[in-house]
């Protein structure tokens, strides 16, 4: 008998933060528009259009950034001097 009320108690204890993780998703924040009445605050068409053209600015944004470095990198390396080149003439192999 105590074993199932330690068994009911841990099963408890592991659904407080299952349930708080899942209330924190998106799952959880469409759950709770939709109980509120708000089928989806973004919705409407021209919301969600210019929140999909926020995120495209973004990602743009992101591979730009992505692109320069890349330049960058591809730079260093092509410029990057023999490795016998850097090291002082007393440590070079004959």
């Amino acid at each position: 008998m105590a074993l199932i009320g330690v068994l009911i108690l841990l099963g408890i204890a592991l659904l407080i933060p299952l349930t708080a993780v899942i209330l924190d998703s998106q799952v959880g924040r469409a759950l709770a528009a939709r109980l509120e009445g708000n089928r989806d605050v973004t919705g409407t068409l021209p919301g969600r259009i210019s929140a999909l053209e926020g995120e495209v600015d973004r990602l743009n944004e992101i591979v730009a950034r992505l692109e320069e470095e890349a330049v960058f990198l591809h730079r260093l390396l092509e410029e990057r001097p023999a490795p016998e080149a850097m090291l002082p003439p007393g440590d070079r192999d004959v």
